[in-house]
């Protein structure tokens, strides 16, 4: 069994809803996503090490992931009661959030060089140190695909792996590269 195949069989083990391989001609870091952080609907540009521009430029994301020549995608599908049920959508992003954290602290057993990126802003501390301090977690601090410029529908699409779920679900997605 090579690498990508034990990726997704541990993310099989977790429970995640969608599970393939991350073709990597898919990674296209476009400067538009990466404005659109800059409009922080979320609440976390300017504020977080993992988020624009803590988590650095573009071409800096685009380096990093160089020597990575694979990797899988991950979902999490939540069923909704309708487009407005908040409360399953969050429940939904918590649940995503804590399967990927454990399968990456796995991943890094395995392989420690594996780099990660989520769906949504890291979590790990109730406030991030940006820009006063460095991280206090580097070693476990997950940038999203968003954060790199990435077209979270776009990656999924060109790899062969559905992004949307149907009427009245939500899937949240993350990915990890392995070289």
């Amino acid at each position: 069994m090579n690498r990508i195949e034990e990726g997704i069989a541990l993310a099989n083990q977790m429970g995640f809803e969608g599970v393939g391989e991350l073709k990597r001609e898919a990674l296209i870091f476009r400067a538009e996503v990466r404005q659109m952080c800059s409009a922080d609907r979320c609440h976390a540009y300017g504020k977080n090490w993992c988020c624009p521009p803590g988590c650095g430029t573009i071409e800096e994301a685009a380096q990093r992931v160089e020597g990575y020549s694979r990797g899988v995608i991950v979902q999490t599908v939540g069923q909704l009661e309708d487009e407005f049920d908040f409360e399953s959508m969050q429940e939904t992003a918590r649940i995503h959030q804590e399967r990927f954290a454990k399968l990456v602290a796995q991943l890094k057993t395995k392989w420690p060089e594996v780099f990660p990126m989520g769906a949504g802003t890291c979590t790990i501390c109730k406030e991030c140190t940006y820009p006063e301090a460095p991280c206090r977690f580097p070693d476990r601090a997950i940038p999203s695909m968003e954060a790199y410029g990435l077209w979270v529908s776009d990656v999924c699409e060109k790899s062969g792996i559905p992004y949307s779920y149907g009427k009245n679900t939500i899937a949240y997605t993350s990915c990890f590269l392995l070289p």
